[in-house]
């Protein structure tokens, strides 16, 4: 049988699995995002829809229940064992499966619409993760995409944590923030797709930067895989910086971190 990962992206895949079914607080977190995608990407029922990168299923789940059939891939197992057990329990099918956003295991033109929110940015080559967009879209297809750009908080909260990760390897890979910027988007998927773009913000609101600490710390791969490979010191550290950071944007009621964000919605050429 073949491998679903590919060998160069495996520690990738462990990185993102690591959250497991916390993950789905992650995107509780962001849901107004997602259905801000979804809203314009317009699924309609008996279409084919394949959501990329779904970690625990929430956008899969919301085109779903406006009755398109759709399939779900990550990277992680047990994100994808979550993402089942969440769509039993909505009472909805899905088809979820462990796959590589930069190998699909799917047909050319499969699918009716292709989506990933916040999920297809985080790949190590961009070039071939958007071949495969494009490739298992129907021409008249429809793609949604909901991406974090370089100049947004989430991209500040990255920087917050690159300090205590290892040193990149040389060259670095591509910023995944770089898929938040309408102009490289153009170059990923403008051959391909005739794109459209609208900007929106999520607001994260917890009541401080210690429960924003624990809910990424439970359920956010990259920081979860970050603090549980640190000297018990430099865990301390980082903490105290996560949570500075989300400190800076506190109110009377808690924390209130706006996170600017870009849709793209695209039509298979």
């Amino acid at each position: 049988m073949t491998q679903p990962i590919q060998p160069q992206n495996l520690k990738m895949a462990a990185t993102w699995n690591a959250g497991g079914q916390h993950y789905d607080r992650i995107s509780q977190t962001i849901a107004d995002s997602i259905e801000h995608c979804v809203n314009r990407l317009a699924p309609r029922s008996g279409e084919r829809v394949l959501d990329v990168a779904t970690g625990t299923g929430w956008t899969a789940r919301r085109v779903a229940a406006r009755g398109a059939t759709v399939t779900g891939v990550d990277l992680g197992l047990d994100l994808i064992e979550a993402a089942k057990a969440a769509a039993a329990e909505a009472r909805l099918n899905i088809d979820f499966r462990v796959g590589d956003a930069e190998k699909l295991p799917f047909d050319d033109q499969s699918f009716d619409a292709v989506t990933s929110t916040c999920g297809v940015m985080f790949v190590r080559d961009p070039e071939a993760a958007a071949a495969e967009l494009a490739r298992v879209c129907k021409k008249g297809g429809r793609l949604g995409l909901t991406t974090w750009p370089s100049d947004g908080t989430i991209a500040g909260l990255f920087k917050v944590m690159k300090p205590y990760m290892p040193e990149p390897p040389s060259p670095p890979p591509p910023s995944p923030f770089a898929w938040g910027n309408p102009e490289r988007v153009k170059q990923l998927l403008g051959s391909a797709f005739n794109l459209r773009f609208e900007t929106g913000t999520t607001v994260l609101r917890e009541p401080s930067g210690l429960a924003v600490w624990d809910i990424f710390v439970a359920g956010y791969g990259p920081t979860k895989s970050l603090a549980a490979n640190l000297a018990p010191d430099r865990r301390e550290n980082l903490k105290r910086d996560f949570i500075a950071y989300h400190a800076g944007f506190k109110t009377e009621l808690g924390v209130a971190m706006p996170r600017d964000y870009l849709v793209t919605i695209g039509v298979r050429k």
